[in-house]
Formats: C-alpha cells, structure tokens, sequence
C-alpha cells in the first residue's frame, strides 16, 4: 500500500478541492443514513405496540448522558403526535421524514461520487501526458531497446487500467472508512456488548478478502505483458504488411497472432477468476457474521436481562448489515489495488527511465557556428554491447561537404547521429567551434541542425503543416519559397487542396519523391547552418532522385553539409569522403584521391559500376 499511497501524493495533489468536498459529503450522506435508520425503533414500536412507556420530557441541560436525553425525548414528541394525530397519521409523518431523509442522503451520496470524476479522469489525463512527454524526452537509445507495441500498450491499456482500479478505488478509499467509522460509531451507542463481540467475528472476512488478493499483481503483470506482445505483433503487422502479403504469410502471421492471443486470454481469465470469486466469497462470509451476530443478540434478548430490547436489536442489525457494503467495497479496494499497481509498475519503467542526454548545469552559449565540426578520439557503444566506433578523427570545416560511406554495420549513422546528441560519445568529444557539444544546450545544439533521412518522416497532417513542422510561426509565402527551391511546389498545386491536402499516414499519399522533397522544404524552411543528409536519395528510382538531387544540391549549397551515402554518385563532389569499415576510419580523401588508392572504396565503386 505504500506504493498506492505514494502515486496518489504525486498525482492528486492538484484536485484536493474534489477530495475535501468528497469528504464532506460522504459525512452528510452517513449521518443522514443513520438518522433515516433511526425511524425504524419508533415505526416498529407503533406498528407492534410493543413500547408501553410513558415519556415525560427531559430538559436538554439535564443531569443525564446526552444518549438517553436525546432518545427519551424522541420517543416523547412520537407518543405525543399518537396522542394528537394518532398511529396512524403518525406512522405517515414518520414515513415522509424517512423519506426525506433518504432524499437527503442519496443526494449527498451523489455528490460525492460527482465531486470524484473530475479527479478520476483528471489523473489519468496528467499521467498520459507525462508519459507522452517523458517518451518525448527519452535518448534515441531508450527506443532500441523497446518495442513501440509494447510503449503503446502501457499508454494506453495500462495506465486505463490504473484509472478502472486505482482512480475508481481512490472514491472506495474516501467514501468506505467515513461510512465505517459512523457506522461503528452508531452500533458502539446502541449496544456496546454486541458490537464487541461482532468485533472479534469481522477479522474472519477481512483474512478470506486477503487471501484472494495475494496472487493478484503477479497474474496482473502477467496479463498486461501478454496484452503488450499483442499489439507490438499488431504494430509488427501494420508495418511489413506489404512483406506478409508479398511472401504469402498471411497464415503464418494468423497462427502467431492467435498464439499470442490464447495467451493473453490465460493471463486474464487467471485474473477474472479471482475477481469474479471476491463478491460470493464476501458475500458467504458477510451473511456468516450476520447469523452469528443474529444468534448471539437473539440469545441477550431472550434471556432475562438483556442489555437491549427487540426494536433497537432490528435497528442494530440494519445498521450492521449496512456496514457490510462498506467493508466489501474496502476489501474489493484491497484487491482492485494490487492489480493496478502491477499497470502502475509497468508505466513506471518508462517515468523512471534514465535519459542520460542532459543539459549542463551551466550551458555554454551558441548563437552561431562559425569554424568547424570536430570528432577528436571518440568512441561509442551501446549499453551491454561492443564498441561500434573506435578512435574517429575527423574535421568537418564551415561551408565543406564531408560525405562518410562504408558496408552496412560500419558506424556510419551512429558517427552522425553523435552531432545532434542522440546518443553521448563514450570517449573522446565532438566540438562545435572548439566547444564540447556536451557544454551546450541541447535545444540549442539541435536547432542550428537540419535532417533529411532515407525514410522521409511525415506525419498525418496538412503538406503546409509538414513543411512548416518546428518553424514556429511560419507563413505561407515562406512554406511556398521552400517548396520551389525543395522542386515541390509544382506537384503541390497539382493536388486538389494545395498545401491544406492531408498526406495520410506517414504520407502514404504521396509517392517516395514526392515525400522526401517535402522533407527537403521542411529543412530548408527551417534554414540550419549544418545540415544531416542520411541516405536521402538511396530508396528512390533514377528520375526521382534527378529531381531530388536538384534541390539537395541547392540545399547543400551554403551549408556545412554531413552526407551518409550508399550510391557514391551522390557525393563525387564532396569536399572529403570518410571511408568506415567495422567503426573506423580506415581510407579519406576525394573522389579521385579514394579511387587512386585501390582500396575500399575503389571496390565499393567497382561493385556499384557493375
């Protein structure tokens, strides 16, 4: 319960308005519960005759304990409106007041479940967003070590799982503990033996509720890990669908899928069967204290002296049986908790997930670049993996192109993806004008940087909206200069909307060329210093790439250009070219230089030739 008790401190602070109405309230609705109950002794004493007492009335300062003047004067004002009215107009009278007390009470009780949504879905809403926001600020490092099924899951059906046991258990938490305490409070008034030996007959129930929840968070986190396997197969399947229909696999994907699934419906039916037990079992083991309650009072007014008559042992034994829900609803909080915590558990490893790309306490400023982009020394690996780069020295100047090519594996977009701070180099430094970047901000850092990958990354929105994505601010006149240098406009204003057509998603509207020139407009709308090319024209067909080559080439232009390239004719013309084999530098030079010395690249070059 720790645990509980600390995400509510984190998470409901900002609605303690919503929790002390909730408070008030629920006390309102148990006094006026308890004040309806009351009725019951008076309505069975006229109904049965059974109170032959003449009451005479007791001043409220009198000598006496405040018990015996309250009700001696009660049962005084009933006999009195017998006397006036009679049994039966006051057996009306008696009637309205019972149900306007219930009126009263169901309304508080209302109100305090109404008071209650706000934080239910307030919660959950503060704790989506910061896990979005927390996604957000992850390294790139933190994503190749997960599944973005699996992120996704624990956005969605783990954290609604928080809100349907922890956020409904919070209302039980609040609610239950008030009802319980007047509730008690009434049965100690009314009859303090009884209540004493109903006492050592409750432990019964409370140890039956918690042997059914000890198991519940371990199949809990069973149940939600199988849920995210399912929908990192989904996102898998979304994905390659063109690959599962170009090879057939359809039935291969549907057994696998259906694997899963049968899993996942075991987890869950484990968690179901010890939910679906919790009600029967209270249930059996509330009606066992009423009987032994029931027996034992039954036995006190039997007897010759017994401490309380019939009338008031019925109104005990409601109140009694009233205290049950409560106490079922608390234990049922007992159990829900558990499970969710094993969904708070599983969010938690992304909130508490280390992001090791952090600004310096006292950041360096950069307004400008001005002289040149250094690795000196700098080596890389993985967390548990390997060393990928070792040893890279290179000197990208202001205004050069510096092309790194070399086999798949070799490092090449690992170097490149140490600029912007993706990852932290493990030894050595790259420097920005004799900077460590790691001095500097990276908001800063990132923002005098533009990319241009192999995978154009588009999103579901408008063409203006993609170009202008991270430009705040942006107008149309800017949007429509970077599409005609980007050789985009053209095919722009041949779509039926312009630049308010929506590209689908990851712009599977429009065709590979087509995307990748938007992405070309976005990074020159954005008009960087330094710019990332990475494959940019290595999934597109020869006509495409013309075109595409044409507006990278006026992109690259006044910009210090980094180019990660597999078709060697886009960088024949670049200032130096770095070849990579197994995380090292191993030849540099030019076009010609390279092929001079008959090494690697000159085979990369024979290999593409052929």
């Amino acid at each position: 319960m720790k645990e509980f008790w600390k995400i509510l401190k984190k998470y409901a602070a900002p609605y303690k308005g919503c929790m002390i109405w909730a408070v008030v309230l629920n006390i309102l609705s148990a006094v006026f519960n308890i004040f309806s109950f009351t009725l019951i002794i008076p309505i069975l004493n006229i109904l049965f005759k059974t109170d032959t007492t003449v009451y005479e009335f007791i001043p409220w300062d009198a000598d006496l304990p405040t018990k015996d003047i309250a009700l001696n004067n009660a049962y005084y004002y009933v006999t009195e409106l017998i006397g006036n009215y009679g049994a039966s107009m006051t057996l009306l009278l008696l009637g309205v007041f019972l149900g306007v007390m219930t009126l009263l009470k169901t309304s508080c009780y209302f109100g305090s479940s109404a008071v209650m949504i706000p934080l239910r879905t307030g919660i959950v809403r503060d704790l989506r967003v910061q896990v979005y926001n927390k996604v957000l600020s992850l390294p790139m490092g933190f994503f190749s070590q997960q599944k973005k099924g699996d992120i996704i899951a624990r956005m969605s059906g783990d954290v609604a799982q928080i809100e349907y046991t922890i956020t409904s258990s919070l209302d039980m938490l609040i609610k239950n503990p008030i009802l319980i305490l007047f509730y008690f409070a009434t049965l100690l008034i009314t009859s303090w033996q009884l209540t004493l030996f109903t006492v050592t007959v409750v432990p019964l129930m409370a140890w039956g509720m918690s042997a059914l929840g000890k198991k519940l968070k371990s199949d809990s986190l069973e149940a939600q890990s199988k849920w995210s396997e399912t929908m990192s197969q989904l996102d898998e399947t979304l994905g390659g669908l063109r690959i599962i229909k170009a090879f057939i696999a359809e039935d291969k994907m549907k057994d696998r899928f259906l694997n899963t699934c049968n899993e996942h419906k075991r987890a869950v039916s484990r968690v179901a069967t010890r939910q679906a037990a919790a009600h029967p079992v209270s249930e059996f083991l509330g009606t066992c204290m009423i009987m032994i309650v029931l027996w034992f009072g039954g036995t006190l007014i039997l007897g010759d002296k017994s401490p309380i008559d019939a009338s008031s042992f019925i109104f005990y034994m409601v109140i009694l049986y009233s205290v049950l829900g409560p106490l079922k609803e608390f234990s049922r909080a007992g159990y829900n908790i558990p499970q969710g915590m094993a969904s708070v558990e599983r969010v938690d490893k992304i909130m508490n997930a280390v992001n090791n790309i952090k600004d310096p306490v006292k950041p360096e400023p950069l307004k400008d670049f001005e002289d040149c982009i250094e690795f000196k020394g700098v080596s890389f690996r993985y967390e548990d993996d390997k060393e990928v780069l070792r040893d890279i020295d290179v000197k990208i100047p202001k205004g050069k192109m510096v092309a790194f090519v070399g086999q798949s594996g070799s490092g090449k977009s690992t170097l490149v993806d140490l600029i912007p701070r993706y990852h932290d180099v493990c030894g050595g430094s790259v420097n920005i004008d004799g900077v460590d970047i790691r001095n500097h901000r990276v908001k800063d850092l990132r923002s005098m940087i533009g990319n241009v990958n192999q995978e154009a990354i588009l999103f579901n929105d408008t063409i203006f909206n993609n170009i202008a994505f991270g430009v705040e601010g942006a107008t149309m006149e800017q949007v429509i200069a970077a599409a005609k240098i980007a050789n985009a406009h053209d095919f722009i204003m041949e779509k039926e909307d312009g630049y308010n057509t929506n590209i689908g998603d990851r712009g599977a509207k429009l065709s590979g060329g087509q995307r990748q020139r938007i992405s070309i407009a976005r990074a020159i709308l954005k008009n960087p210093p330094i710019l990332i090319l990475d494959e940019a024209t290595s999934a597109l067909d020869t006509e495409s790439e013309k075109i595409v080559q044409e507006a990278l080439d006026r992109l690259t232009g006044s910009r210090t250009t980094i180019a990660i390239a597999h078709r060697l004719s886009t960088i024949k013309n670049a200032d130096e070219i770095c070849v990579m084999h197994e995380g090292r530098i191993v030849e540099r030079g030019k076009h010609e230089e390279l092929l001079a010395l008959n090494g690697y690249y000159k085979r990369l070059n024979d290999m593409q030739a052929l």
